[in-house]
């Protein structure tokens, strides 16, 4: 498997960022412009990424205040895990990493790495950004 992720530190408590983050109708807010046909629930959102891929994602695990995990609902052109951890530095601070884990052959890994990685970056800073 292929790990790319992001870490930050966002100045606010774990609970407000895991109440955002475990609603996935929130999670359009960070995606990138090449993102569209976004539909979603709490739990579940499909979107198409521009000249790559439809994907249907669902919350297949919640830790309150420590983890989100999404996989796929439907079969993805690769399989894939992604995270959201989260840990308290303090009361009003904490360490976020956003984690995507791929199965990714050599070709693909050259391919979808750098956009994968741009992702993960975007999404970090757009939860900073959003939450600041």
């Amino acid at each position: 498997m292929t790990v790319i992720e992001s870490n930050i530190t966002i100045n606010k408590p774990v609970e407000s960022i895991y109440q955002f983050l475990e609603d996935m109708n929130n999670h359009q807010q960070l995606m990138p412009e090449n993102i569209y046909n976004w539909t979603s629930t709490k739990d579940e959102a499909k979107f198409t990424i521009q000249n790559m891929a439809k994907l249907s994602l669902r919350i297949s695990e919640r830790i309150e205040n420590k983890e989100l995990t999404a996989t796929p609902i439907e079969k993805p052109p690769f399989d894939l895990i992604i995270k959201w951890k989260l840990e308290a530095i303090d009361a009003n601070s904490t360490a976020v990493k956003s984690e995507i884990s791929a199965d990714l052959n050599m070709m693909m890994k050259m391919l979808a790495s750098g956009p994968l990685q741009k992702l993960v970056d975007h999404q970090t800073s757009k939860l900073k950004e959003i939450l600041a």
